[in-house]
């Protein structure tokens, strides 16, 4: 199977590695020299030539470390490149998935055009081959992804790598692996449609340029697809939604994605993902420094999409319904103002305290148009909050919801997936902090628990269906000199509706 987005064709192989000819053979060292099984059996073939190379120093077996061996006696591989896994009592999912990355990042560095890696052989707890087949593949392409599209010069490597072969122990196994195998492209895919969407400028990435997109994966996939303008929206009434573009001259959209995978009379999944393009925070603007980063402001939207594009690779039978508000949020004298009073799509009235926290504003009427596909479950994602951030870092998502067996889901999905969520209050106490004394509510409620009135202010437009809110805010992207769509939480949602998919 090929990723065709990195140019690396992938498969599976079971047998002596030994055995193997390939430019590079690939295998583990634990801290204090200790070789995993396939390192052992490649010390027994040559005589043991890896164990005299470490017991001479060369290699301790640390996290991160490599060794790139030549002409191992015996061996039919050019070169044998011993990875370091740390201790081997401390080696979980993250050293797992980290020693992968820095393989195939080796391998590029060291001109390689193929390997066999014998990771994914590398016993995990409570982790089978299907998952480390899954999460190798993923990992494999978020070491190679680069997004250079835009450059003049794109950077060229010396000898790409073209073909990684991951080894199983067992031929029992190859079934379990050629699963993982499917999902892990599928699911990367999906991840890199999210990082291409998210790493293109505002400029390019337009409400247009999303629906757009859209319309073209529906085309290839067999997907429905209905974009809905502003005249369309307005008749439905959600002059929420439509209250956020009108500073912008970029008309928005509101993209609506079908996949009928499922019997006709399966309640759908509804996704729901914001899809600002630009978030200039309209009149309560932002501050100059870092605003260059609000076209990731979109990556709830787009990873909406990445999880289509996987759902369409897999034909998964489900019935899923994609919904993606889209527009920018910029400031002229047609925008949305501090004080300003909009009616919902559900008829709610929001006094606008904050033009910046416009994401709520959109979502809202989306939850209130899900309502007509009458869901099973509805969850959606966002870069909603800097107070997220505040709380949680970079590492999980933000997790609300007003269903306990929803959110016990989405926290399994996201520990197959490992990408991880932490469940946040959603108590009624929090709500006090959105009355208004001229509407319904106020579209904020002040710094103190600034992510959980948010969701509280979702909530109120979700009350007749289970639903489950992601706050995305601090995994979705990374910021600084090396900023770049990190593609989350699509591995989320795809093991979502993997779970619900399952007979």
């Amino acid at each position: 199977m090929e990723n065709k987005e990195i140019g690396l064709e992938f498969s599976i192989k079971s047998g002596a590695l030994d055995k193997q000819r390939s430019a590079c053979v690939v295998v583990g060292v634990f801290e204090n020299r200790k070789l995993t099984g396939s390192a052992v059996a490649i010390d027994q073939a040559s005589g043991g030539y890896l164990a005299g190379i470490l017991r001479g120093g060369d290699m301790d077996g640390k996290a991160g470390s490599t060794l790139l061996l030549h002409t191992v006696p015996d061996i039919l591989a050019d070169r044998v490149l011993l990875i370091g896994l740390g201790k081997e009592r401390d080696f979980q999912e993250k050293t797992y998935r980290d020693a992968v990355q820095t393989t195939l990042r080796t391998l590029r560095d060291t001109g390689s055009t193929e390997a066999v890696i014998a990771l994914t052989e590398v016993p995990l707890k409570q982790r089978d081959v299907t998952w480390n087949v899954t999460q190798a593949v993923i990992a494999a392409h978020e070491a190679l992804y680069r997004f250079d599209t835009l450059k003049s010069k794109p950077a060229e490597t010396r000898r790409p790598l073209k073909r990684v072969v991951f080894a199983v122990a067992k031929r029992g196994e190859l079934k379990a692996a050629e699963t993982g195998l499917a999902r892990g492209l599928a699911i990367a895919h999906g991840m890199t449609l999210a990082k291409n969407l998210g790493n293109l400028p505002s400029n390019i990435c337009t409400p247009d340029y999303l629906a757009s997109t859209a319309r073209k994966m529906a085309k290839t996939y067999g997907f429905g697809c209905e974009i809905l303008d502003y005249a369309a929206c307005d008749k439905l009434g959600m002059g929420s939604f439509l209250s956020v573009g009108k500073g912008s001259d970029k008309p928005p959209r509101f993209i609506v994605l079908k996949h009928q995978g499922g019997p006709k009379q399966q309640k759908p999944v509804v996704l729901v993902g914001k899809a600002i393009t630009f978030d200039s925070g309209g009149i309560s603007i932002k501050p100059a420094p870092d605003m260059d980063e609000m076209n990731y402001d979109m990556s709830g939207g787009g990873a909406v999409m990445g999880a289509f594009r996987a759902m369409g690779e897999l034909g998964l039978k489900l019935n899923v319904i994609g919904l993606i508000p889209s527009c920018e949020n910029m400031p002229d004298a047609a925008a949305n103002k501090p004080g300003d009073i909009v009616t919902s799509m559900s008829g709610q009235t929001i006094e606008i305290l904050n033009t910046d926290a416009e994401g709520r504003l959109i979502l809202c009427d989306a939850l209130t148009y899900a309502e007509r596909f009458e869901p099973d479950a509805v969850i959606d994602l966002a870069t909603l909050t800097g107070a997220c951030v505040i709380a949680l870092g970079a590492h999980p998502s933000a997790l609300f919801s007003n269903h306990d067996p929803l959110a016990r889901d989405i926290e399994q999905a996201a520990d197959t997936a490992w990408d991880r969520v932490w469940r946040m209050p959603l108590w009624d106490d929090y709500q006090e902090q959105l009355k208004s004394s001229l509407a319904d509510m106020a579209n904020i409620g002040g710094r103190p628990g600034g992510s959980i009135t948010a969701a509280c202010f979702l909530s109120r437009f979700a009350k007749k269906y289970h639903w489950a809110h992601l706050d995305i805010a601090g995994v979705a992207y990374k910021g600084g000199r090396d900023k770049g769509s990190t593609g989350r939480p699509v591995s989320l949602l795809v093991h979502y509706l993997l779970q619900r998919a399952r007979p």
